[in-house]
């Protein structure tokens, strides 16, 4: 196992992930308080959405091992740190001087009565804020893991941001919402609110653009963002900013921050639309174990597939979680083995 030798970029690219450990006695201890105020557990505070199995240990791992040309990669967190943290002092130089813990406290700095939040949209709309963010970065959970080497291009093309996905219809316009809402009216009964969906999310971000009645959809994989477009969005739309960090566990009323930047993107005729995604998703916990298998062997072995999204392995059971672990040790390896690689 070898890092991909790294290439020099005109531009830096950054990769910045969002992360918590739902687990943590401080963190559940915030998030009780703030259920208790609600008087209410909401879909969105399930504890899948906070619970960690070791996936930012296997995403970072391949950042460094497939993406060494990256200048930085910042750990957004809530006065926590991934448990490698205590050994980056013994990383070897070249691994170790690339990361960064980024604090709620520095993205919400000013609007610090939005603290503490549960909710990635928030916490998305405010990454332009990460002090010393290169213009070009890339943006994942932690639940992303790039399982291939990749090129400065599979993301950034003349400086413009590579989107992967396909034009959809918005929700509201498909005729079978249309239909449901129109008897939901006939028949006086209210329209009943629309979850905080990934769909509605990118279709009511595609809208603040100006696409109305159709959106790219973007699969779960890297979103490769400009700095300067979401600086430029929300200094002239303040409101929209803080409308969007009020919330402190997902709402419908949402906008997708990296959505809403690849509209804006697209409608300036500043990005590249790719319709391959080269992503496989992975759903452990929800796929029986042999048809999870064949997707794990067939995306080892596509070379056209670059990037992982392991959604909710925390639910998977535990020979699963296993078989999962052992797929990401070949095809990733384990942080420990990948940075003996840098020695």
């Amino acid at each position: 196992m070898q890092p991909t030798a790294a290439l020099h970029t005109a531009e830096p690219i950054d990769a910045v992930i969002a992360w918590v450990d739902g687990q943590d006695p401080r963190h559940r201890a915030k998030l009780e308080a703030y259920l208790a105020q609600l008087g209410c557990r909401p879909a969105a505070a399930a504890p899948t959405r906070f619970n960690s199995v070791g996936e930012i240990d296997y995403c970072v791992a391949s950042l460094l091992r497939f993406a060494p040309f990256l200048r930085r990669i910042h750990i957004v967190a809530d006065e926590q740190a991934p448990a490698f943290f205590e050994r980056v002092q013994e990383w070897p130089a070249q691994a170790g001087e690339k990361l960064r813990l980024v604090d709620h406290k520095a993205l919400f700095a000013g609007h610090e009565d939005c603290l503490p939040t549960f909710n990635c949209r928030s916490i998305e709309t405010l990454l332009h804020r990460i002090p010393g963010l290169a213009e070009q970065f890339v943006y994942l959970n932690d639940d992303f893991m790039l399982i291939k080497p990749v090129q400065p291009e599979d993301w950034f093309r003349d400086g413009q941001p590579v989107l992967r996905g396909h034009w959809r219809v918005a929700p509201e316009q498909r005729w079978h919402r249309r239909l449901r809402d129109w008897w939901q009216a006939r028949r006086g009964s209210p329209v009943p609110d629309r979850r905080p969906g990934h769909q509605e999310g990118q279709a009511l971000s595609a809208r603040l653009a100006g696409y109305d009645g159709r959106y790219l959809e973007h699969d779960h994989h890297p979103h490769p963002l400009r700095r300067s477009t979401l600086e430029a969005y929300f200094a002239a739309h303040p409101q929209a900013l803080r409308q969007n960090i009020v919330h402190r566990l997902r709402d419908a009323r949402q906008f997708l921050p990296p959505m809403l930047a690849g509209h804006l993107e697209i409608r300036a005729g500043s990005a590249a639309l790719q319709p391959d995604p080269q992503t496989v998703n992975l759903k452990p916990a929800r796929t029986a174990p042999g048809r999870l298998a064949r997707k794990l062997r067939g995306a080892a072995g596509d070379p056209a597939v670059l990037f992982a999204c392991i959604q909710s392995l925390d639910e998977a059971p535990s020979d699963v979680q296993g078989m999962v672990v052992q797929w990401l040790d070949q095809v990733v390896g384990p942080l420990d083995q990948v940075l003996r690689q840098f020695c």
